[in-house]
């Protein structure tokens, strides 16, 4: 099980120990995708749906969301986080709504699953508002974007999918 920090010598799952790591500013972006029909990306686009604020809603959805990740996931830590912030961006040529989810800290361990689960959860959020208009909304392409902080530095993704 080498180099997989959430198992013991014996294979148990644990959750990783952060007590000697050092506080530093941490940050992490994610971002994902909901590909949804004509009707559905005018009705968000236009405020028309039924339901409400669609995008404010899924805004509101994915930072709470970010925020209560460790009752989430498993073996994950609950983090003070300080800033949570989710951005939508609607993309016309391919009928699709992009969320991305930026979450900091000052802390001893990442957020990049608190980004991760706070876009999931925005999207989530858009498909539950809508579905009545169109269940066969796709999620997708759910990844991180950027990580700063810690003891692995920097990454930023320069590959797409």
């Amino acid at each position: 099980m080498s180099g997989l920090t959430h198992f013991d010598e014996q294979g148990n799952a644990v959750m990783v120990d952060v007590t000697d790591k050092p506080v530093t500013d941490r940050m992490a972006a994610a971002c994902g995708s909901i590909r949804v029909s004509r009707e559905v990306f005018e009705a968000i686009k236009n405020g028309t749906a039924k339901k409400g604020d669609v995008l404010g809603t899924a805004r509101i959805a994915g930072i709470m969301a970010a925020k209560k990740t460790w009752d989430i996931i498993p073996l994950c830590h609950p983090l003070p986080l300080t800033k949570v912030t989710v951005d939508f961006t609607l993309e016309e040529e391919t009928l699709s709504v992009k969320a991305v989810c930026t979450a900091r800290l000052s802390g001893r361990t990442g957020v990049e699953m608190e980004a991760l689960t706070g876009v999931s959860a925005a999207l989530l959020t858009i498909y539950d508002m809508c579905k009545a208009m169109d269940r066969g909304m796709e999620i997708e392409k759910i990844h991180l974007l950027e990580k700063a902080g810690g003891k692995s530095g920097h990454y930023l993704r320069t590959s797409p999918f």
